[in-house]
Formats: C-alpha cells, structure tokens, sequence
C-alpha cells in the first residue's frame, strides 16, 4: 500500500472518530477508584468506567493515568451508545501470576465495538515468566484480544511478556496498528506478537515485534493484509499459516508485506501448512522489499509443517499459488536460504522470485535453494540460483 492510499483510509476511518456533534467526556478510572498501587485488583475500578463510557451518548474516553494497575481480567464490551470509544492508556496494565486466576483463554479483551482506539504510550504487562514452560493451564492466556471489531485504531502501545498470544485480532475489519511494541524472550513459547483470523483489511505498520513465536500469524480467514515497517527479532518471522490442521477450505489471500526488516530469527517470510491436512488455499501474496540480517529460512514454504514429529507423510491438501518475492537481499544464517517444499498433491503454482540476493554468513560455500513440487520463474539477481520448476 503506498503512503498516499495509506493516509487516504486513514482520514476516512478518523472521520468515524470525529464526526460527532455530541459532546466528549472523559472517564478517568481513579474516579471509580482504581489504587493503581500494582496489587491491588483494579478490574472493577476499569470495568464500571467502561460501561459508564459505553453508555455515554457521544465521543468517550477512558483514562488511566500513570501508574500500574493490576487487572486480573477485563472484558470490555459492546455495542456502545456514542459514535466512538477511545481507551487511553498511559500507566502500566499487569496480569495476574496465580494459575488459579489466569488460567483463561484471555485477559484483557475488547468485543462487539465499532470505532475503537486504543493509545496513550502504556504497556500491557503480561508477566509471562511465570507461566511459560509450566504446564498450569491448559491454553495460557492471549494478552489483547479485539473480537468482532469494525474500525479499530490501535497505535503507540506496548505489550511485554505474555502469557501466550500478545494480541489476538479475530473477526475484525478495518484496523490498523502503528508504533506498537512487542517484546518477550527468544525462548517465551507461543508468544505470538500479533495474531490475525478471519479479518480483513487489516494494516499493520511502523512496529518492532520480537518474541519467542511468530512476529506476525495470519491464519485462516484472513484477507486483505498489508505489513510494512515491520521489524521482526527475536521470532520466528512472519507467518502465513499454519493452514489445515482444523478445519476445512481454510483461505488466506490478498496479503502484502513490504519494507520489514528481519534480524535473527528462526525464519524469514514463511508459509506452513500441516503435512496431513484438510483442503484449503494461500493465494494472492507478495512479499518485497524485506531485508534479512542473520535470519535462517529467510524465503520458506514448508507443506510439511509438524511441530509434533508425529504426523502422517502425505501430500498437504492446501494450495499454494500465486506468490510472489521481489528485492529479498541480507543475509542467512542457514546454508539452504530459500525452501519451497510444496505438496506433492497440490504442487505449489504461480511462484515468482525477482532479484533475490541473500549471502549465507557461514564458511562452507555460498547460499543454496531446495525446490520439491513448486512450479514458477525467476528473474533479476539470483542468489542463490533459483530452483523452481518452469511452468
């Protein structure tokens, strides 16, 4: 998306904001007596602020200032009365650290609201470390989850050290996410840093995300996906996928991500889909203008993902095609740096690769290519050299 069409939908979507002759209110949390003292639990405090803002009949903010704020679970529901909600965060958001409170498939959550903003500079503390590896709960908790959102703002925000996912965006349409900040250990597991479902139109930009997971999931239903000035590390790249595993004609198309920068993680720009799988499709992707420092994987379809090493050999039944990686140069931290292992049920089609130049930061030889099953070109630069079947 260029920065002119990028400025366009963002006035358009601001005026859902503005456009209101109904007077603005502030709704400050201490007001309902939030102690902001990081032990105290503080939902209640955010909770009856929020339903007084959702009622007002006009422009509504919700404030909390300074400090830190323990929250042993929010959900912050729709729909509202006025013609926008912004949440204003300036302090410190923590998670509870007793398994007895956060064993929950969320914590904080925002659902059913058209016109939300969520900014302010604060932090969401999911306090992850004494979860991670410990094998309390049966899903460890997402931090963020907006659910069935029309036209969300999200920027300037911080999420450290989650429990699970740090911010899950599920039936959405119309949002956009700037200057966000994702951070947890390269060894967190399942720290996703933002994970997108059946949503579309979904923008995400100007961001440093590095965790123990994927920096950016797209999952099934996810359409209409632009990602630029992304930097992505620690992590395991930006993914598209896993597709297949639990339900059938899982789609992810329409899918743009340009000028993010990769430093250190696990993979690059990555497609997976279960090796055993139900039907589905990737479609419609365009990957440009990426720089990779130090990454391995850098270009990878895997269509034998199985993280669990106990699935069935047979050929994915998704396809891939019509996917295109142009002005991909750094370097890898892997010898093979582009894979391209399709199914051998529905081969991989439509593959285009244009001036790829990646050098392998090892000393036995230079970087190579593995191809099974993927059909395609390549032209401009090629290192390493292509592998691709001609159509």
């Amino acid at each position: 998306m260029t920065a002119k069409s990028y400025f366009k939908i963002a006035f358009i979507l601001a005026l859902v904001f503005v456009c209101t002759n109904a007077e603005e209110k502030v709704f400050n949390v201490h007001s309902y007596g939030a102690k902001s003292d990081g032990t105290t639990d503080d939902s209640k405090a955010l909770l009856n602020a929020w339903r007084d803002a959702c009622k007002w009949n006009g422009k509504a903010t919700l404030l909390i200032p300074l400090g830190e704020y323990m929250v042993n679970g929010a959900m912050f529901k729709g729909p509202c009365n006025g013609s926008a909600m912004t949440f204003e965060m300036k302090g410190v958001i923590k998670a509870p650290t007793d398994p007895k409170i956060f064993c929950n498939e969320s914590w904080i959550r925002f659902q059913y609201v058209n016109a939300l903003k969520i900014k302010g500079h604060g932090t969401f503390d999911g306090q992850g470390a004494c979860a991670w590896g410990k094998h309390q709960c049966e899903t460890l908790p997402f931090t963020v989850g907006f659910y069935f959102i029309k036209n969300l703002i999200v920027h300037d925000i911080h999420s450290n050290n989650s429990k699970g996912v740090h911010i899950n965006v599920f039936q959405c349409s119309n949002g956009f996410f700037r200057h966000v900040k994702i951070t947890a250990p390269d060894d967190s597991p399942n720290t996703d840093g933002i994970r997108i479902g059946n949503s579309n139109n979904i923008h995400i930009m100007d961001s440093n995300i590095g965790t123990g997971d994927d920096c950016i999931s797209m999952v099934a239903g996810s359409q209409s996906i632009n990602i630029s000035g992304v930097t992505c590390g620690p992590g395991h790249g930006i993914s598209i996928g896993s597709l297949g595993k639990l339900s059938k004609n899982d789609v992810v198309k329409d899918i743009h991500i340009k000028n993010c920068t990769f430093i250190n993680t696990q993979n690059g720009v990555r497609i997976k889909t279960w090796a055993s799988s139900m039907t589905g499709m990737a479609t419609n992707i365009t990957f440009e203008d990426i720089i990779m420092i130090k990454a391995s994987n850098p270009i990878l379809i895997d269509q034998q993902y199985c993280p669990t090493g106990n699935c069935k050999k047979q050929g994915s039944s998704v396809q891939v095609k019509d996917v295109t990686y142009k002005n991909i140069r750094g370097s890898s931290s892997s010898k093979v740096a582009v894979i391209f292992d399709c199914s051998s049920a529905h081969p991989c089609n439509g593959i285009i690769v244009k001036d790829v130049n990646l050098v392998y930061n090892g000393r036995d030889g230079p970087a190579t290519s593995a191809c099974d099953n993927a059909i395609g070109k390549s032209t401009g630069i090629e290192l390493p050299p292509s592998c691709l079947k001609k159509s």
